[in-house]
């Protein structure tokens, strides 16, 4: 025990050691927590779900009925079209124009849920895609797979 101006001091070496490495480890876990939370590779934000559209195929071509009741029925609107066992991103991107595109994110393959307008989300790693299907901001770097749409009588088509 050291003495200091006639007051005892009980710190020994050792105990200041113990609390100096656990100050560390506190100081490396909060680092680690915080670069985990700041990833490239983890989501940055979470973006609303589309609403999910059954749609048809045959030969092909994919046909999704649009009336003034579906999602896709305003302009600036999207969703995930379904169809037997793929899936697709539709918006309505001007009066009588759709783009049609995967919903398999080039990064990673996750099917992508999220819709920010004017922006679609993938939920696993954060990938944002203009509805064209170019990337916004990655991980992800290549563009998604887009199809030629038409629009007659009410009902979207495109080939996939």
């Amino acid at each position: 025990m050291i003495e200091q101006n006639d007051v005892p001091c009980t710190f020994t070496r050792r105990a200041f050691c113990v609390h100096a490495c656990e100050a560390v480890s506190l100081a490396a876990v909060g680092a680690m927590l915080q670069a985990c939370g700041g990833s490239p590779t983890s989501p940055t934000s979470t973006a609303p779900p589309l609403p999910t559209i059954n749609g048809s195929a045959a030969g092909g071509v994919v046909s999704v009925p649009i009336d003034p009741a579906s999602a896709l029925a305003n302009i600036g609107s999207a969703a995930l079209v379904q169809v037997s066992n793929a899936a697709y991103l539709v918006a309505h991107t001007a009066q009588n124009t759709f783009t049609a595109l995967t919903a398999v994110c080039t990064h990673e393959g996750c099917t992508i849920t999220g819709f920010d307008s004017p922006k679609y989300v993938c939920p696993c790693h954060g990938s944002q895609y203009s509805t064209t299907g170019a990337v916004l901001n990655g991980p992800a770097t290549q563009s998604l797979r887009q199809f030629p749409t038409q629009f007659v009588n009410n009902v979207l088509t495109f080939s996939t």
